[in-house]
């Protein structure tokens, strides 16, 4: 079945949020929007196309990537996915969000399904695998839709480049392995969203990625 994918680009860091949907249910990813303008854009697409909010996912829980969180849980009443081992993440945002100038971030709900990897979610027409692919972070994951052949990878490859490994949770070795072996496994055809910058492919990256240097 069909799976649009719509992205939006949010806040300083220009970091990527997606809402895949089919006719009627729509997941939100990483929900980055901070300002009142960026809520909206989420608010009018939805509205516009006549969606079903059903869930809340997140690739990791750096700041860029969840400012939304508490906007969309307390808009929509909705399950809240993220990987377990990513919690500690989630908890210290609080603690560095205004040295950041997220001077009004609101700490979200806890996640009240935790993830482990390897779960299978479906929601309407729209199925994702969760993979495990630590490295940027301790607990972040990637949702593989293998039907219609894209992954929504959040931080760990970008086009030419890959995550960066210099934040609490980071390690080189641990996501050239989650690189190499779990992202690099995927069809070479299947379509990458980056958390930062434009779509790219897994063979491209196969190809040309700097992550073959380190």
């Amino acid at each position: 079945m069909g799976v649009t994918i719509k992205k939006f680009t949010f806040n300083p860091f220009q970091e990527n949020t997606i809402i895949l949907h089919d006719s009627k249910n729509c997941v939100i990813i990483d929900p980055g929007c901070y300002e009142p303008h960026e809520e909206q854009a989420i608010l009018k697409y939805i509205k516009e196309n006549e969606l079903m909010p059903v869930a809340l996912l997140l690739t990791h829980a750096h700041v860029d990537h969840i400012l939304g969180c508490n906007f969309i849980l307390t808009t929509f009443d909705i399950d809240f996915y993220m990987h377990e081992e990513d919690i500690p993440t989630l908890n210290a945002v609080v603690e560095y969000a205004a040295a950041y100038g997220f001077v009004n971030y609101k700490v979200p709900k806890t996640p009240n399904k935790l993830l482990k990897g390897g779960e299978v979610l479906k929601f309407g027409d729209v199925e994702l695998d969760v993979l495990f692919t630590p490295g940027h972070c301790l607990g972040h994951v990637v949702y593989y839709n293998k039907e219609n052949g894209f992954v929504i990878n959040g931080d760990v490859l970008f086009d030419g480049s890959f995550g960066r490994v210099d934040l609490p949770g980071g390690n080189i070795d641990v996501l050239k392995n989650s690189i190499f072996n779990t992202m690099f496994k995927l069809p070479e055809e299947t379509i990458v969203y980056c958390g930062h910058g434009p779509e790219t492919t897994i063979g491209k990256e196969k190809k040309t990625n700097m992550i073959h240097h380190y």
